[in-house]
């Protein structure tokens, strides 16, 4: 089967094309595609097809032609993926099958996204900060933020230097409050609406960069300063991206989206 590896902000995925839903993709078979050593490597497997021919996207198939069937490197599935939305609008639009701006369905809903200069920026999911919670990594625990972008996220601000932090285990974290799990976001203030995150994301484990992730942060963020509009910076192992909430109520996650390779790979 042909497929293509991209990134954004080097969160990196496999993407699959499959426009009739022809494929039945395992959870074994995301995991051998993902392994780093044994396959060909990345955060999650992108499948590209048309709404009206998965069962989970029907209802969206009026609105977006195509959908988002995003696995994390574990196989589970996942509702939403900042990062990924945008490399798989990169693809359509390389391959033909779509211009700009461009409708994505998600399991979170449909989104937009655009092009911008070097970038590629999606409307995203108002994201909704609801409940204080904490995590618990390397013995001891932080305060954070439960926020919904469609997924399941934790904000937590340190006052240490992030590169203390041991994520090659996943945070603790209340499942009363995740009871599905959670991306877990670590953030340090860089400047005035601008922060660094390092994140732990449920069934990838740390990754370069998670733009859901940077979205949940640049929610907290903007409510902790007060405002209801504004764009964060957040840095990332990776790169950097940008959060912008509109006057009007609209959220917008920007930065690269880049293809690097293709190939052919037996499922």
């Amino acid at each position: 089967m042909l497929f293509t590896k991209g990134h954004g902000t080097g969160n990196d995925f496999v993407i699959l094309p499959d426009p009739d839903g022809a494929l039945d993709l395992t959870a074994e078979q995301v995991r051998a595609l993902c392994d780093r050593h044994f396959g060909i490597g990345a955060d999650g497997v992108l499948r590209v097809v048309r709404s009206a021919k998965h069962p989970d996207a029907l209802d969206l198939a009026a609105d977006a032609e195509w959908f988002m069937d995003y696995r994390n490197a574990d196989g589970s599935v996942a509702e939403m993926c900042g990062n990924g939305v945008r490399v798989f609008t990169r693809y359509l639009v390389g391959q033909g099958w779509a211009t700009f701006p461009v409708p994505v369905g998600t399991r979170s809903g449909v989104v937009l996204a655009r092009a911008e200069a070097d970038s590629i920026s999606v409307r995203m999911r108002t994201p909704r900060v609801y409940a204080a919670s904490t995590a618990t990594t390397g013995g001891f625990t932080v305060p954070g933020m439960a926020v919904d972008c469609g997924n399941p996220h934790l904000v937590c601000g340190l006052a240490t230097p992030l590169d203390t932090l041991d994520l090659t285990v996943a945070p603790e974290h209340d499942p009363a409050v995740f009871p599905d799990g959670v991306n877990v976001e670590f953030v340090t203030p860089v400047g005035d609406l601008h922060v660094r995150m390092r994140v732990h994301e449920r069934g990838s484990g740390e990754t370069l960069s998670c733009g859901s992730g940077a979205l949940a942060v640049g929610a907290v963020t903007l409510r902790d300063a007060g405002l209801r509009a504004g764009t964060v910076t957040v840095d990332v192992l990776g790169g950097s991206l940008t959060v912008t909430a509109t006057e009007s109520g609209e959220w917008w996650l920007a930065g690269p989206a880049v293809l690097v390779a293709t190939g052919e790979v037996t499922l």
